[in-house]
């Protein structure tokens, strides 16, 4: 019998149908059906079994291979699982995931303490932030594989259990050197949670349904880093809390969401659970001939020697993944540098406090937030303009849609942010500014994000990679270089810069919209 584990993470109605070995799966050289365990020959025998990993059959293999038979009624496909077990499935990875990102920013406001105390400059001390974002860069391009080899389940909750310990490192760092080093292993231990939470999206939802569960995993992964400030402004303000507070918070929080992964997250990752299925059959049938794709695939070493150059390919040789990659790079230099630069645009200017400059990033939150609760009304939309049967697909360029209302938006937001950036004009000014870049902020993350899974089906999670590893990358060294630039040129001038930039960007998602198709034609890995 499967341990008590297995059956909690598989889900009870899983548990029932892998327990009778009988029900919803079939095999390459049989059907195993509730009445009868001996495979019954199949006449595409040969074919199915060439198509396994494995390769073709060698003369003499009889082996059994379990595979879904009904891919849109078998219980063990996670995408059949009751809604109410996928949504609280969904929601606790949304919580995972926001307390992960919530450390980005989590010392941010504390800068001057810290440096301060630790007796080094703010800019050096910026690298708290900088080592975070290179953390997750880094641990990106390896997380994909290790999830495909042991499973979402062990990935999420064994990185997360370590996270806790260097966010406590972090909280009793007693020198600089010490912060800097566990700043850099909390955001690896973040890489996980951050990089391979679309591909459990993808485990459980069909694509119309993606554009409902979708707004909510971008919220929680670009809004945490903005709501942190707001709590680590007023802690590093107050008299009678130590800086270091905002990790002990992060620790308390992430402590009870780790807990509550354990007992209520699921594996999610199908090639698995048809794994966990061929053991039992073996177990309870005492035949060893059956075997799964995942269980004959190579080892982990293996499937990183192959996949660990595969996101620079994409990144150099897939457009789609090159210019959609280098917006989101965009959004995140802006994201975290705002951590350094709310201290020019709003404190310099307008004499606030530091809790008060915390508080600025609610602008940010509000914006994010309004474009997560447009969901359903982007799920009503998806629905119109796809069949209305079960797993109907959508066109990839269809997700574009939200990409190409807000890119516009981004060069005005920017260039509205620098050029009213005087205490003559209202603050108010500047906010509604930022509270726009919130929503520009989401809404390119969900039509980039979307778009590249629906294109490039079973390869999305290497051109997610490629991305993620990049944009951590370059946003952190854009943090280490926020001061020098805010201080050598100002606001205007970097608010102008960047507007730039993203003025040249701004047609990427029509232009996609228009030649996308053709694109994907062209590629030897899109769908």
């Amino acid at each position: 019998m499967l341990s008590v584990l297995q059956y909690r993470k598989i889900g009870k109605d899983v548990a029932r149908h892998v327990s009778a070995g009988i029900e919803g799966g079939s095999i390459a050289r049989g059907t195993v059906d509730s009445n009868n365990t001996n495979p019954q020959p199949r006449a595409d025998d040969e074919e199915k079994i060439k198509q396994c990993q494995r390769g073709e059959e060698k003369e003499g293999d009889d082996s059994i291979w379990v595979r879904l038979d009904d891919e849109e009624n078998d219980p063990l496909n996670p995408k059949n699982w009751s809604l109410r077990s996928r949504s609280k499935n969904i929601a606790v990875l949304s919580l995972l995931i926001f307390v992960q990102a919530w450390a980005g920013g989590a010392e941010s406001m504390a800068n001057a303490k810290a440096s301060a105390e630790f007796g080094v400059s703010k800019v050096a001390e910026n690298l708290s932030t900088a080592m975070y974002l290179f953390g997750i860069g880094s641990g990106a391009l390896i997380a994909g594989p290790v999830s495909e080899t042991v499973g979402r389940n062990p990935t999420y909750l064994v990185s997360t259990f370590f996270f806790l310990f260097f966010v406590l490192g972090s909280a009793m760092a007693p020198n600089f050197a010490a912060q800097v080093v566990c700043r850099y292993l909390v955001g690896l231990a973040s890489s996980a949670t951050l990089s391979i939470n679309g591909g459990s999206v993808r485990d459980q939802f069909r694509p119309v349904k993606r554009s409902w569960v979708f707004p909510l995993i971008a919220w929680a992964n670009v809004t945490a880093p903005v709501l942190a400030p707001i709590a680590g402004g007023w802690i590093a303000s107050h008299p009678r809390l130590h800086w270091q507070w905002m990790d002990w918070i992060t620790l308390i929080v992430a402590a009870a969401v780790w807990l509550l992964a354990v007992f209520c997250l699921p594996e999610t990752y199908l090639p698995l659970l048809l794994d966990w299925k061929a053991k039992h059959l073996r177990r309870i049938t005492g035949d060893d001939r059956y075997v799964s794709e995942h269980g004959s695939a190579g080892s982990f070493a293996s499937r990183l020697k192959e996949k660990l150059p595969l996101p620079f390919i994409f990144f150099v040789t897939e457009p789609v993944v090159g210019v959609l990659g280098l917006y989101l790079v965009l959004l995140y230099v802006l994201l975290f540098s705002f951590l350094s630069g709310f201290d020019y645009i709003f404190k310099d200017t307008y004499g606030l406090p530091m809790g008060f400059v915390g508080s600025c990033f609610g602008a940010i939150a509000t914006g994010t937030t309004v474009v997560a609760l447009c969901a359903p009304a982007l799920f009503s939309w998806t629905r119109h303009k796809t069949e209305h049967i079960q797993g109907a697909s959508v066109k990839p360029e269809f997700r574009l849609w939200p990409g190409i209302i807000a890119a516009p938006m981004l060069p005005i937001a920017l260039f509205w942010l620098g050029w009213t950036n005087y205490s003559s004009i209202s603050i108010w000014s500047g906010l509604a500014a930022c509270f726009v870049f919130g929503m520009v902020l989401v809404s390119i993350y969900i039509s980039s994000y979307e778009y590249i899974i629906d294109s490039y089906g079973d390869h999305a999670a290497t051109a997610l990679s490629s991305i993620t590893f990049v944009r951590y990358i370059v946003a952190g060294g854009m943090v280490m270089a926020a001061r020098p630039m805010y201080e050598g040129i100002g606001v205007h001038w970097t608010m102008t810069w960047l507007g730039c930039i993203a003025s040249i960007l701004a047609p990427a998602p029509l232009l996609f919209r228009l030649y996308g198709k053709k694109l994907r034609e062209k590629s030897k890995y899109a769908k």
